[in-house]
Order: structure tokens, then sequence, then C-alpha cells
């Protein structure tokens, strides 16, 4: 049978069959079956082909994961090399070669944790992490029901993860099946009613322990993102809060469980965000960057007190009860395991630090203009929040996400805002050159949405 080459297929081809079978996530699809819709065939660099050959950059990291671009290197290698030996092999009961060098890596990499568990994607990692928290009080004698988190935090699309991560306008139709989580405030500063950051941490922390002493006895975990909320709006954690917040879980006997899914191995400038931020969690979560966005794998780390408590005889049944089919995908791990060489190889911390540094110093344009209400930024992230008259921004005509997914599209840039926020999240390996016309983009859409 000949092989099928989509990039030969026509552009209308493609555009028909999509429209008719595809149902794409977060997308109003009465509005996207009647816009401009492109389909991607391929990648070059840092750019994305359409079935008409135009081109885009990737402005969106491909969901915020991509790390080197698009075409041949030495992770997509790895990964057909490992397709020649062994496609997939289960990890119930039986080990891999993959998966095991990758456990032995992110244990050293990952400073305090002692085992990996293997999930295919980020919400179920945290769904993994909210099971071990659960189990572990169980399996202590000790059983423990709640949950504790930060507001507009997102941890995933699964029920314990929207449960955990709860935001209104995206998961409200699903509450009938959501666990009831006490929240707490998280360190805004914009809108926020302080003046002073310091305040405002101090505010957070104190009704954080006021919960955490509420519920002492009863809380299993407190989850939060590393470093920063993305989704929620792009927060940027104030220093020593993430620290200050890891002592109080400590102090009240509760278990930390840090989501770094979307924040971790370079986004922020660190590896791993959670030793720069001087926080100790017991269970700390990976994903995204981890295969450079080639493959779905995500980790699930716990420490050494956390593992041990699921140890015992078979009659015990303390053992975790979670599993995927995909856990530990051979594939998945041969592709983390080059492209975390491939982080050593091209010293690309350096170049994010480089980078992180460029953005820094074009976040001044922003704030010039005058529908730009806060500007917030660390490593290779930026949330640009745009308001008129102290409002969230909305056009006459249309949403303020629809214009600039229309308008970056025929600039030859793919992006998606959160809400009125901008966001800047490119590829972690981005070009200067990239980059910079990743930064103009977003500076022209927002000047021309300031006359609309």
């Amino acid at each position: 049978m000949a092989r099928l080459d989509l990039t030969e297929l026509s552009g209308p081809r493609l555009d028909e069959a999509d429209k008719r079978f595809v149902w794409h996530p977060y997308t109003q699809m009465s509005e996207w079956e009647r816009s401009d819709n492109r389909v991607i065939v391929r990648g070059e660099g840092f750019y994305l082909v359409d079935s008409e050959g135009r081109r885009y950059l990737d402005g969106t990291a491909s969901m915020w994961c991509n790390v080197w671009g698009h075409g041949p290197n030495e992770v997509v290698d790895a990964m057909r090399d490992q397709l020649s030996k062994l496609q997939h092999s289960t990890l119930f009961g039986l080990a891999s070669g993959p998966s095991t060098a990758l456990a032995e890596k992110l244990v050293k990499l990952a400073k305090g944790m002692d085992r990996v568990f293997y999930t295919d994607n980020g919400s179920t990692a945290i769904e993994a992490a909210m099971k071990m928290a659960l189990q572990y009080w169980r399996n202590r004698g000790k059983p423990r029901k709640e949950f504790v988190s930060l507001e507009r935090g997102y941890h995933g699309d699964t029920a314990g993860a929207m449960s955990v991560g709860y935001i209104e306008q995206f998961f409200g139709a699903y509450r009938p099946i959501l666990k009831k989580v006490h929240r707490v405030p998280g360190p805004l500063l914009y809108k926020s009613g302080f003046e002073d950051e310091r305040d405002l941490v101090e505010h957070c922390l104190e009704q954080t322990e006021k919960t955490l002493r509420k519920l002492r006895g009863k809380c299993a975990a407190l989850v939060m993102e590393s470093g920063a909320q993305i989704a929620g709006g792009v927060v940027i954690y104030p220093d020593r809060y993430q620290k200050k917040m890891s002592e109080l879980c400590e102090k009240h006997d509760t278990l930390l469980i840090l989501d770094e899914i979307a924040t971790g191995f370079g986004r922020l400038g660190n590896m791993t965000e959670y030793t720069a931020q001087r926080s100790k969690p017991d269970i700390v979560c990976f994903g995204k960057a981890l295969t450079a966005g080639y493959f779905p794998l995500a980790v699930a780390l716990a420490r050494k007190e956390v593992y041990d408590a699921f140890l015992g005889k078979y009659s015990e049944n303390k053992h975790l009860y979670h599993g995927h089919t995909f856990t530990g995908h051979p594939v998945g791990c041969a592709a983390a395991l080059a492209n975390l060489e491939l982080y050593e190889k091209r010293n690309l911390m350096q170049q994010i630090k480089d980078n992180s540094q460029y953005l820094q110093s074009r976040m001044r344009e922003f704030e010039e203009i005058g529908i730009v209400a806060d500007v917030r930024h660390k490593g290779l992230l930026a949330g640009i929040e745009l308001a008129r008259n102290g409002k969230p921004l909305y056009l006459k005509k249309e949403r303020f996400g629809q214009f600039v997914a229309r308008e970056s599209l025929r600039m030859g840039v793919h992006l998606r805002t959160l809400g009125n926020i901008m966001v800047v999240i490119p590829p972690l390996a981005i070009d200067r050159n990239s980059l910079e016309k990743l930064v103009d983009t977003h500076l022209e859409l927002a000047k021309k949405a300031e006359k609309l």
C-alpha cells in the first residue's frame, strides 16, 4: 500500500476533512468553521507550514511545550531509533530500558525526589499525585480527604485536576463531578487592592495558614503551580512566596504537590523551578517540555517518605492503584532522554537567560500603550494585560482573542490569548530574530486593538 503524504494533498481537501470531523479543544466550532482556518502539514524550524504553503511562527510553542522547533534533530533520531527496537511495552509488571534510564536521570535532576511515576500528560500526572497524597495518609492509618489550592490555579482538564485548578469559565459545566477544594488567595498584585507586594504576600500567607490550621489532620495536600500561574493569568510569584508556602505545609504536616508541568525545564529560567524557589515538595509533576513537545509523556516524582508508605505485602493493599496503557512509553522516554542531553549539549539554559533579558527589555515598550494595564514577566514567559477604563478589554465587533488569533495569522504568527491577556510564550530554544518578530507582532496587535 502506498504511503499517504499529507503534504501532497490539496489545501481544500484537507480543510474540508478537518471541518467535517475534528472537534477542536477550547474552540467554538461554529466560529472556527466560518473562519479562514488553516491546516498545518509540516514544520520548518520554529515555523509551522499549512496546506497552502503559508508559514507561521509558532508563537504558542505548540501549546507551551515545544523546545527545539520542528524538524530533524537528535530527539527525533532517538525516537526513530527506539521505534526500530521496541515500539511499546507495558510497565505493568515489566520494566523497560528507556523508562529506567530516564527515571534515574530525573531523580538526579530533581533534588530531593526519590521515585518517578510515569503518566501520559500533565492532567494525569496531577491525578496520580492527588491519589498518591490520599493513599499516603490512608496507608499510614491517618485518612485525609481535603485538598487546598490557589485561586486562579490551573492543573489540567481531568476531574481531579479541574477540582484543584478550578476556573469557572472553563469548568463551570462540570462542577457536579468535581471535588470540593479549599482555595487560598494567590499573589497577583494587579487589582488586588494592595499597593505593596510584600503586604499582599503576607496576606496570602496568613490566609493559607488560617486554612491549613483549620484543616489540620484533615488536609491531604496543598497543590500549586511552581514559580508562576500561567493559564490563570500569568501570575509571577514574588520572591520567597513559594518558599514560605512550602514552610507552611511542613509546619502544618500537609503534603506539598508542585505542578511544574508548564513552568519546569527552563520556561521560567530554571531547570527545576522549585529548587530556584527554595521550596521542598513532597510530590512534583513535570510534562510539556520534558519530551520537547514531541511525544505525550509526563511524570509525578515523589520523595522517599511518600514512596515508602506504599511498601508492604500485597495482602495489605498498600500499593498504588493507578496506571495507564502507555505509562512510561519507550518512545517517549527515549525522546525525553535525548531532549535533556540536548539541553546540556546546546547550553540551552544560558540561551534562555539571554533571551529572557532581551524579553524584559522589550516589555517596557508595552507600558507606553494606553490599554496596557499590567505587564508580568519571568524567563521566557510574559503576560500583557489589557484594559480600558479599568475594565478588561472588549472590542466592539468581536472578542479580543478572536481578533488576535485572526490578525496574528495574517502577520505570519500563530498566537492565542488568555481572555484579555496577551501571552508571550515561545519555543524555549527560539532564535533572537524569531523572538524579535514574536514581540513585534504582540506590540503591533496591542497598538491596533487600542484603536478599535
